[in-house]
């Protein structure tokens, strides 16, 4: 069982009439970047503590509609008795319907975003110093994506947990 998609013109028509809720399931560091005011936020890693409010009708969207698709079959489950469905096209599908969106440009990118760059980065060096230094450095290429092969099979990404750590993505207390 998935989430049937519902157009954002639509789900924008259902979120001003107030018959319906907006859930975002984006983690917390891409929802500090942008969000819809008032949407509630149940991220897909700790899906298993949100609670369904009884009889309503629930919107669910992410960046771009895919986690909501992939993740369908577990949010219609948390949903319970709800009406429930997913945002074909996520939150830019929302903003182009109108749905205002609180957006802090102040925030960090979110971490796969950064994990990609630095990634990207690296094995970009790698092979333009290999090419043009010593054929040695193509090893910096390997040796990236070794850890991305890494961190997909395991789930464990050492990069994403050192960049957490950077003083621009640590959040006051």
């Amino acid at each position: 069982m998935s989430l049937p998609l519902i157009d954002a013109t639509r789900a924008a028509a259902l979120l001003r009439e107030g018959r319906a809720t907006l859930v975002d399931v984006r983690e917390a560091d891409e929802r500090a970047r942008a969000h819809v005011p008032g949407s509630a936020h149940w991220p897909l890693s700790r899906l298993d503590q949100a609670e369904a409010p009884q009889g309503a009708v629930l919107i669910f969207h992410c960046a771009s509609g895919a986690r909501t698709t992939q993740d369908g079959a577990a949010l219609a489950a948390k949903a319970g008795g709800c009406d429930a469905f997913a945002v074909q096209g996520g939150l830019a599908a929302l903003r182009g319907a109108g749905v205002p969106i609180a957006e802090d440009r102040r925030a960090p990118l979110p971490l796969m975003r950064q994990v990609q760059i630095v990634a990207g980065s690296l094995a970009l060096l790698g092979a333009v110093l290999a090419a043009t230094v010593h054929p040695g450095f193509i090893a910096l290429s390997g040796f990236v994506g070794a850890g991305l092969a890494m961190a997909g099979i395991t789930g464990f990404c050492p990069m994403a947990n050192a960049l957490a750590a950077m003083p621009w993505n640590r959040r006051p207390a």
